[in-house]
């Protein structure tokens, strides 16, 4: 059954189709690859907390209204790694490394946005 569907794509379709998946791939490549981040902003109930190098390794706590989350920046990246929330989305979200990627720990009011380089995107860009 799918010979028979196949023998009535010509050269030329194949050609298109092949061209195609060419273009995807680069554009894919080109707008979701982002550029390193060079630092975390930290921020408890809104406001800034304390934005931090992402050059040197350390553990940081940061009191939010259910607790103390602890925020963990280790070769370049950065990533919540305990947080009192009850269903631990941010923490189950793992490493950024990209400028413009941001953990949220919406019970406790803690965040984390990666900066520094170029964002390609944001929320409002979809």
């Amino acid at each position: 059954m799918q010979t028979v569907a196949l023998r009535y794509i010509r050269p030329g379709d194949w050609l298109t189709l092949a061209l195609g998946c060419l273009c995807v791939a680069l554009v894919t490549l080109n707008l979701w690859n982002s550029e390193p981040a060079s630092k975390a902003i930290i921020r408890s109930s809104g406001k800034i907390f304390r934005e931090v190098p992402l050059s040197r390794d350390q553990q940081i706590e940061v009191p939010g209204r259910l607790g103390t989350s602890v925020i963990t920046i280790e070769q370049r990246r950065a990533r919540i790694s305990l947080d009192p929330s009850p269903r631990q989305y941010c923490v189950r979200q793992g490493w950024l490394q990209h400028a413009g990627e941001v953990a949220i720990c919406l019970p406790n009011e803690v965040s984390v946005e990666l900066a520094g380089g170029e964002k390609k995107y944001d929320s409002l860009n979809y």
